[in-house]
């Protein structure tokens, strides 16, 4: 599979609209990434977010459910 089997193309959403994504629905129906070094995500991060460097991204994909909306951050 290829990067794009996970994330499919979309414009840049905002906080607020992410938010509204995120609000009622299980955390088990989407993948959510920080992709934040590990002192940032240390420091906080969203609840249920997963921490996949960006630079590890490539090599982490079979880590994400590609059935799944992805938010990345």
């Amino acid at each position: 599979m290829g990067l794009m089997d996970y994330f499919k193309p979309v414009s840049a959403w905002s906080v607020d609209q992410v938010r509204e994504f995120l609000k009622g629905r299980d955390p088990a129906d989407y993948n959510l990434v920080d992709v934040r070094q590990p002192e940032e995500y240390a420091q906080v991060h969203l609840p249920g977010a997963r921490l996949i460097p960006l630079g590890e991204l490539t090599k982490r994909m079979a880590e994400l459910n590609p059935g799944k909306p992805t938010i990345a951050y």
